[in-house]
């Protein structure tokens, strides 16, 4: 017998593809996985896919709510609409300079309030209990408190810049003023939302082993040298996943400049403008291609995030 005869005789055979107990036994826990996860997109389906593709078909017709006229396919007139719609315009320019504010300093400040809770010190729990009020509290209670607080004859802000501290020399009206009502807004989202971002950086803080930092001390590197080479290169993946959950909150921003501000121009956001559509106007097709539209902002923010994620991984 030679060798080649000795080596084929020895070697295992190949099992059939599908074949055997472990075919069997693959097949069964897949189809008990299809079976776990039917329930999910089937709702997934219903809530969120169906609605969608609704949603795109509207906005390519002229549909009216309440009408009982026949609706029809009317193309891309919808959108030719409302790119050249300057209020609509104005809140597409009002939603992204809304979003890259408060999204910046929202990430600095939360950075900034999750590396001091995140270190020892006495009262740490309370401190870090403390910091959510802001969050806790539901939006439209926050934002009509506020409002009250930036009112230029009773409101406590004006109360304490001018006349406490002598800073400014008369009372401003921050929310009538339209140079200063967005940024008045993007305070109040900054001061309620901050903890929601110092909260998830904190996650990922607490996920960088100590030895870490024990070992750039050994090598002699101060805190800022350890924050640059240690503590934000390895937080980037959970930076970047606040940043997605924040970018798409505030690009659909909608109750808190809906409760100090209302439909007011300096102010208006896409998502109040296709309220306005859709509500008061009444116009499904043109509300339905608007929410499109914000729809495909989002989803390019998105892809960037995931985009520098990805790179981040490799």
């Amino acid at each position: 017998m030679t060798s080649t005869t000795i080596s084929q005789s020895t070697s295992p055979s190949p099992r059939k593809r599908g074949g055997g107990p472990e075919g069997v036994l693959g097949r069964s826990r897949e189809r008990l996985g299809w079976m776990l996860i039917a329930p999910t997109v089937l709702t997934l389906l219903v809530v969120a896919i169906y609605p969608l593709i609704r949603t795109v078909w509207l906005s390519f017709t002229n549909a009216r709510l309440g009408s009982t006229r026949a609706v029809d396919f009317v193309g891309l007139e919808n959108y030719t609409y409302l790119l050249t719609n300057s209020t609509f315009l104005k809140s597409i320019w009002n939603t992204i300079a809304f979003t890259v504010g408060s999204v910046a300093l929202e990430t600095i400040l939360g950075l900034g309030v999750a590396l001091v809770i995140h270190s020892s010190f006495k009262g740490r729990g309370l401190v870090r209990t403390a910091i959510l009020v802001p969050w806790a509290i539901p939006t439209v209670v926050s934002a009509q408190m506020w409002a009250w607080m930036y009112n230029d004859v009773f409101g406590v802000i004006n109360d304490l810049w001018v006349v406490q501290l002598g800073i400014l020399p008369q009372k401003v009206a921050w929310l009538a003023n339209p140079s200063t009502a967005l940024a008045a807004i993007i305070f109040v989202d900054v001061w309620k939302t901050t903890p929601f971002m110092a909260l998830l950086l904190l996650a990922g803080l607490q996920v960088i082993p100590e030895d870490l930092y024990e070992a750039a001390r050994v090598d002699g590197a101060n805190r800022w040298q350890s924050f640059w080479r240690i503590t934000l290169p390895l937080l980037k993946p959970a930076l970047l996943v606040a940043l997605v959950f924040r970018t798409m909150d505030a690009l659909r921003v909608f109750d808190v400049i809906f409760v100090m501000k209302s439909y007011a121009l300096e102010t208006i956001s896409m998502a109040i403008f296709a309220r306005q559509t859709l509500i008061d106007l009444q116009r499904i097709g043109e509300g339905s291609a608007t929410s499109v539209i914000v729809f495909a902002i989002i989803a390019v923010f998105v892809l960037l995030y995931i985009r520098m994620l990805r790179i981040e991984e490799v």
